[in-house]
């Protein structure tokens, strides 16, 4: 498909949060980010890239209880899918309101935004981002459409989810949510260039301004807290981070 211009909603000046205003869309579950870049009105475009193979067909043959319990067990069980990573989903009805979150995305190839209406004009946009690696959204009722391009299918996220936090994270690897995906600490990520790297403290996934709680545009060496209070740090564009404290 044709690359098509976006306004990245959620994008911030460094450390400043001064980017395009987005509109609130109000909270309806945990999550957020912002769009990366140096500029004030950077624009967050569509991707043109063609979607990976989804698993989409059945197994033959039914497997006994003990079965499932070892693939789980071994982490092979297959993830719920909610909804397709390619379309357009009217809320309430092709998806419900909740928090869902996308894998596996390379190269900001994937797409996604939150719409107020189905007019396809800009000021219809709440929030938008490109995506390498994961993405976490919250998608409110008061949303009328949820677009998505590009990107791998999107699972609905358990708030009372549990994991096992890294204590090493890609640095291009998009949102871990705090607690579950990343442990809190201090991070560091070296050998930085050109202020590519952009990280993100945030408290919800509604990826308004308001839910940013800290980021910054790095080059060199990068060093931050992620605190325990926080609900996801993101990171792009960035080398590797190692918790050292």
């Amino acid at each position: 498909m044709g690359a098509k211009g976006k306004i990245a909603l959620g994008v911030v000046v460094s450390v400043v949060v001064i980017g395009a205003v987005s509109a609130n869309a109000g909270d309806d579950g945990d999550s957020g980010s912002g769009g990366k870049g140096k500029d004030s009105a950077a624009s967050a475009e569509r991707g043109s890239g063609t979607k990976s193979d989804t698993k989409s067909g059945t197994k033959s043959g039914t497997k006994s209880g003990a079965d499932t319990k070892k693939d789980a067990k071994a982490g092979k069980a297959e993830k719920k899918v909610a909804f397709q990573g390619d379309g357009d989903f009217e809320v309430g009805t092709d998806v419900k309101p909740g928090t869902y979150r996308t894998t596996g995305n390379t190269d900001s190839l994937c797409y996604w935004e939150r719409a107020k209406d189905a007019s396809g004009e800009m000021d219809s946009i709440l929030a938008n981002d490109n995506v390498s690696g994961t993405s976490y959204v919250t998608i409110p009722a008061g949303d009328k459409l949820f677009k998505s391009s590009g990107c791998k299918d999107w699972e609905a996220v358990d708030a009372k989810a549990t994991g096992t936090p890294a204590a090493l994270v890609k640095g291009d690897g998009g949102m871990h949510r705090v607690g579950v995906d990343i442990a809190p600490g201090t991070y560091r990520s070296t050998g930085n260039t050109d202020d590519l790297c952009y990280w993100e403290r945030s408290k919800d996934a509604s990826h308004s301004l308001e839910s940013i709680l800290a980021n910054n545009n790095v080059s060199g060496t990068a060093v931050v807290t992620v605190a325990a209070g926080d609900a996801y740090f993101k990171t792009t564009g960035c080398k590797d981070w190692k918790k050292t404290g």
